[in-house]
């Protein structure tokens, strides 16, 4: 996991993925945030702390990672607020956030991490407050990424939305996101389970940027798709992202 961090490192700043990614989400924080004043954010799960310079735009945000290397190269670039933990044991009180978001970590905890994950993240949620998360989606489209991120699965709508509806959240949306690159992703992952995933320390091409042209190209098809997504729902698409809500307490 430290060499897809040190990877992440080096490209999301300007990967077309990373830029997709911050379109497609940016709308649910923004739902997820409406009417709250003096917002507080917790990132489980934070990585090199990246998102949190998003997240900082609409509140108060912290992060904690297991990774030594991902909060070393986090506070080397200037991030603060963030700790070390695991998601199965956040080191924050119970009810203490207005959201609670996780990119892309569920997807490489085995099952009962998985579960203590959602746990943990209803335990720190206030009462009416959100969660977003972030997974990877479709078992077809199983790569040489996924040898990178340690993935022990990849999920459908419904696997999904059954989980964090266990957990006690109820759903608010739900949507596939990367859809218009399906058909290259399904092309090249094809490919690379038919020769045999790569090892580790080569998967790490599967994060590199593109040349400029293709970068630009790609970004641009995925920013009109985010675009399409404030108005429907994605119906395939490399990623899943949620947004659900925690009960209120009855009166």
């Amino acid at each position: 996991m430290d060499d897809l961090l040190r990877a992440t490192a080096r490209a999301e700043a300007r990967h077309f993925w990373f830029r997709g990614f911050r379109w497609f989400v940016t709308p649910l924080l923004r739902r997820a945030l409406t009417g709250t004043t003096r917002a507080r954010i917790l990132d489980c799960g934070c990585g090199t702390g990246a998102n949190l310079k998003l997240l900082k735009t609409f509140g108060s945000a912290y992060g904690f990672d297991a990774s030594f290397v991902g909060l070393s190269i986090g506070r080397s670039l200037g991030q603060r607020n963030m700790a070390r933990a695991l998601v199965t044991a956040a080191p924050f009180a119970s009810e203490a956030f207005d959201l609670v978001t996780s990119f892309d970590v569920l997807y490489s905890l085995d099952q009962n991490d998985e579960r203590a994950a959602l746990a943990e993240m209803f335990r720190l949620t206030r009462p009416g407050g959100h969660i977003v998360i972030n997974v990877a989606a479709m078992p077809i489209l199983r790569g040489d990424h996924s040898v990178l991120s340690h993935e022990v699965r990849r999920y459908s709508r419904r696997s999904l939305e059954a989980l964090v509806r266990e957990a006690g959240f109820t759903v608010e949306r739900l949507t596939y996101t990367n859809g218009t690159l399906l058909m290259p992703l399904l092309v090249v992952r094809t490919l690379q389970r038919w020769r045999g995933l790569a090892p580790e320390a080569e998967a790490h091409r599967e994060i590199t940027v593109p040349a400029a042209p293709v970068n630009a190209l790609l970004s641009v098809a995925l920013y009109l798709e985010s675009r399409w997504l404030l108005w429907s729902d994605g119906i395939c698409g490399s990623s899943l992202l949620c947004l659900a809500r925690k009960p209120r307490r009855q009166a």
